[in-house]
């Protein structure tokens, strides 16, 4: 290894830091491959790939029940919030309604068929510093709000 250059993850047990999701570039008078210049959430995509594992869990939601509230069918997030399209069940029973949770109001409902979907958060825990916070924007309240705590 040159002086200056450094180790990077080629795999993604081997990502560790932000620093691991850097790429290498390309060498001088070539073009760099995608893994080469690829950075952040989109390497550690490729580096997935390449071992099999789809990092995004880009599977189709359960669309063989409706939810409850009982049993609500569950989206998986690493972010604070996360949308899922409903098209009825059975599937493709009507037009995509586009679903928004997040992780202080997790559970919603479709206003179409009445599935119920709850986002189940799987990112990062909390620092403690507030972070992950929209500094000051405060969700639009919704009839949703109105509703008593034992209902939901």
């Amino acid at each position: 290894m040159e002086s200056g250059e450094r180790l990077t993850a080629t795999s993604p047990t081997e990502i560790k830091t932000d620093e691991d999701l850097l790429g290498p570039g390309a060498k001088p008078g070539t073009v760099p491959t995608d893994l080469e210049q690829a950075t952040g959430l989109e390497r550690l995509e490729i580096l997935g790939k390449m071992e099999g594992i789809d990092v995004f869990d880009m599977r189709p939601l359960d669309a063989s029940r409706k939810g409850t509230l009982d049993n609500p069918v569950m989206v998986r997030s690493a972010g604070e919030e996360q949308y899922a399209g409903c098209t009825g069940v059975p599937a493709d029973s009507h037009n995509v309604v586009w679903l928004r949770m997040d992780r202080q109001r997790p559970v919603e409902r479709c206003p179409e068929c009445g599935s119920v979907y709850k986002m189940e958060y799987v990112g990062p825990q909390d620092d403690g510093h507030g972070h992950g916070h929209h500094h000051g924007f405060e969700e639009p309240k919704t009839f949703a709000d109105y509703v008593k705590p034992e209902y939901w």
